[in-house]
């Protein structure tokens, strides 16, 4: 299998809990908190472990909430090259209101990264080995600018590393500026930005992630379509998948388990089609759990196994 790796700038330590109900300035009584890793690209090396690959992830990790982090990850077998930071870890919050089954989710910034502790990251990474697949996903912390982002996607392809970028915004129209993106995971309203204009006609979709393919930005589209599944494409062929119907209790971790399971298959060379099949399937196993828990391997393969069946 083609090794794996993932990069995640602004990793996080987040904590979840649940409160019988939300009010403004009383004192809400919470649960006992529920730590995870967090992060993108944390949080695909975490899905593809619990699916039953191998992934090692690069973050920097700084302070207490660093070694808390940094010591989960540990306890889920996930492999992982750090880099120690002046700031400490951004620890965030998730809260899941009983009485209306609404999710309160405060994030924090990033960790600021100083030019150092960058360039330390960016030798982590030019260090992986030529072919192997690496998954930049995330936001940008203070301290990275996106050109930043940009060299090292650069750099790192210049080396034959294959690259897939799970961002937004303007580091995603960048990274694709680039060229040559392995995989690219936008949702609708993302995509209608990348190709500045609206998407309302049937074929409009497929037809934005058809001009990204083959203008030569990434090698493959998925458009995540919510309910409705994922739109794939590739240089050669286009599918979509819908996932069955199921109560969603939460998406949170959703998307990066959807990119975990695609990584993985991308890993194993499966096609287009089985590898957005697998992709859907983590993606909507993730979302029969609460709080911010990934996919479960077994609810994956079950909902995998119907998507093959139907």
């Amino acid at each position: 299998m083609i090794p794996v790796y993932t990069l995640t700038l602004a990793p996080s330590l987040d904590s979840a809990t649940l409160t019988p109900q939300i009010y403004p300035e009383g004192k809400l009584r919470c649960t006992v908190p529920v730590f995870e890793p967090g992060g993108g690209g944390i949080n695909v090396a975490r899905a593809i472990t619990h699916l039953g690959g191998k992934a090692t992830a690069i973050f920097p990790a700084g302070g207490a909430t660093g070694e808390h982090l940094t010591s989960l990850l540990a306890d889920e077998h996930v492999p992982v090259q750090c880099v120690e930071t002046k700031d400490w870890t951004r620890q965030n919050l998730h809260v899941h209101v009983e009485s209306s089954g609404e999710q309160y989710r405060f994030v924090m910034p990033g960790a600021t990264l100083s030019e150092d502790e960058f360039r330390q990251l960016e030798e982590k990474v030019l260090a992986i080995e030529s072919g192997a697949l690496l998954v930049i996903s995330g936001s940008l912390p203070p301290g990275v600018k996106v050109e930043n982002l940009v060299q090292l996607i650069k750099a790192a392809q210049r080396q034959g590393i294959r690259c897939i970028v799970d961002s937004s915004g303007e580091a995603l129209t960048a990274a694709l500026e680039i060229g040559n993106i392995e995989l690219v995971k936008p949702n609708q309203k993302e995509l209608s930005a990348l190709v500045d204009r609206e998407l309302t006609q049937p074929d409009d979709v497929k037809d934005a992630a058809q001009e990204l393919v083959n203008s030569g930005k990434a090698q493959r589209v998925v458009v995540s379509l919510g309910p409705q599944g994922a739109l794939a494409v590739d240089a050669s062929s286009c599918v979509q998948v819908v996932p069955p119907p199921m109560k969603s209790q939460s998406t949170v971790g959703a998307g990066d388990s959807m990119v975990g399971a695609m990584t993985l298959k991308l890993a194993e060379e499966a096609s287009l089609e089985d590898m957005v099949r697998f992709g859907v399937a983590a993606g909507s196993a993730a979302t029969i759990n609460q709080g911010t828990r990934l996919c479960a391997r077994d609810d994956t393969l079950k909902i995998y196994d119907y998507l093959n069946r139907r």
